[in-house]
């Protein structure tokens, strides 16, 4: 595939408002659009086209003979005023294919993404671990750009990012911005977390706490002070205690638990969601903030699962919510449809009760 064809094909992509963009032999270009795959009018792609875009979107990260070996890779992509694309290429049925994820050149703000006013607290605290946490594809990155771009107007502050591949494309407005994309600037997460620590820095962003020795950083980066940010693949704020403690040994899981507790200060989980009118999807959000009951419930693995109780209770004085208290106040502003409530509850038959007793 010709590199002009290549790029009219990912600029018609972010005009139609694809999020991703599919490569993959015996099969055309694919967009994914509002959630759902659609094949392009187009040939089907052969491992020669797969092979072509593999080599036009990663020269910038690997030198061509690497492509021939190449088993599974991330790098990024940029077409100059239209948008940059985060790339992952990998080895299917011993032929390359590709998906880029498109990333608007234009960071969005936390009122632009209609996340309520808790979120722009959440981003100002200053010290502490603060975690968005969701599926693959349900926003997370855009989330935490649009809190780093907050911070980045309100502070003087030095913010370090550190990511695989980089996203979204800071610009300096009060803070003085640091980005380092792993295996360009920096070895691994962990590599880049420890190295931070001597950069003087007052926010550091994580792309994603991957293993023990990374969390473990970053855990010491709140404990010294530091406002630390990062994501985890996870669907709420009890499964996301139990992956972070889980990652490490079983003796030291205790441990690890009094240090979440005493440093996490809030989780934002998120799901993406079909609107009602057919117009894009609309994020709900589970929020806990850390209270002192919260920290109770962290450090004991046997009632963590109880913290869906304490986020629903907590939401009058703390702004806290559950994905179904969210729920419902999208049904109930016409936001999204009663079926898609039903399908993203926690569970469906408590959720619609509530309705009816309300």
């Amino acid at each position: 595939m010709e590199l002009d064809k290549l790029n009219g094909l990912l600029a018609a992509g972010v005009r139609h408002g694809a999020s991703d963009i599919h490569f993959r032999p015996a099969a055309p270009p694919l967009y994914r659009v509002r959630g759902e795959l659609v094949a392009l009018k187009h040939e089907l792609l052969k491992p020669s086209d797969t092979e072509a875009v593999a080599r036009h979107v990663l020269a910038r990260s690997l030198p061509p003979e690497r492509i021939a070996e190449l088993q599974e890779h991330d790098s990024s992509y940029s077409l100059p005023g239209i948008a940059r694309f985060r790339v992952n290429a990998y080895r299917q049925r011993n032929s390359l294919a590709l998906v880029l994820r498109i990333v608007p050149s234009e960071i969005p703000t936390l009122e632009q993404l209609a996340l309520p006013p808790i979120i722009q607290q959440i981003a100002e605290i200053e010290r502490g671990l603060m975690l968005v946490t969701g599926a693959t594809g349900s926003g997370k990155s855009t989330t935490l750009a649009a809190m780093i771009q907050h911070i980045n107007t309100q502070r003087s502050a030095h913010i370090i990012t550190i990511e695989d591949p980089l996203e979204f494309l800071h610009r300096n407005v009060r803070a003085s911005i640091s980005q380092r994309e792993i295996g360009l600037d920096t070895r691994s997460y962990a590599a880049g977390l420890r190295a931070a620590l001597r950069q003087d820095p007052d926010v550091i962003l994580v792309g994603e706490m991957r293993d023990a020795e990374s969390i473990d950083i970053a855990l010491k980066a709140a404990e010294t002070g530091h406002a630390v940010f990062s994501t985890v693949h996870t669907t709420d704020a009890a499964k996301t205690i139990g992956r972070l403690a889980s990652v490490f040994p079983a003796d030291e899981q205790e441990a690890v638990r009094h240090r979440i507790a005493d440093n996490l200060r809030a989780t934002i989980s998120q799901r993406l969601l079909p609107r009602a009118d057919g117009e894009g999807r609309v994020v709900a959000l589970e929020i806990m903030i850390v209270t002192a009951t919260v920290q109770e419930y962290l450090r004991d693995s046997q009632r963590v699962a109880g913290l869906r109780d304490v986020i629903e209770q907590g939401r009058s004085q703390y702004q806290m919510q559950t994905f179904d208290q969210h729920l419902t106040d999208l049904y109930r502003g016409g936001v999204i449809t009663l079926e898609t409530a039903l399908q993203a509850a926690s569970n469906a038959s408590d959720f619609q009760r509530a309705l009816t007793i309300e």
